[in-house]
């Protein structure tokens, strides 16, 4: 007697559908793509914060120039130091007045941080004259 063994069909119809370990594979890389998604979001809302100082505390050396600008006053020379609040954020301002090679200019250097940061979110530099009055 002559025993036959049983042919098996080809492995692609004997089970349709995926394998343990392809599944694996296939969730390893979605968790690692997710982790991925999840550290760029993290990271873009901290960037907004930090625009968003940047922002207003520009908007607050501008201001603080424009209020020298606009009373047409000669500045002293030396350093001032100030506190303002921009859009509800409280900002620590100073401004330094120097002189330029020109006596008729002042130079103004206006800082703003935030309060107890050492880093400047916003630093603008003008030249003020005196204002002459109409004759």
């Amino acid at each position: 007697m002559h025993f036959r063994a049983p042919r098996l069909p080809p492995p692609a119809t004997r089970f349709p559908g995926f394998t343990l370990l392809e599944v694996l594979v296939a969730l390893a890389i979605v968790a690692i793509a997710l982790a991925a998604v999840a550290r760029a979001v993290g990271v873009s809302t901290d960037s907004e914060a930090q625009v968003k100082e940047r922002m207003f505390a520009s908007w607050v050396a501008q201001n603080h120039y424009a209020e020298l600008y606009a009373r047409h006053v000669f500045p002293n020379l030396g350093s001032r130091f100030g506190n303002t609040t921009e859009a509800g954020r409280s900002f620590v301002w100073e401004e330094s007045v120097s002189t330029t090679p020109n006596t008729d200019f002042r130079r103004v250097e206006i800082m703003v941080r935030a309060p107890g940061q050492d880093h400047v979110a916003a630093r603008i530099v003008g030249y003020l004259a005196p204002v002459q009055e109409p004759k």
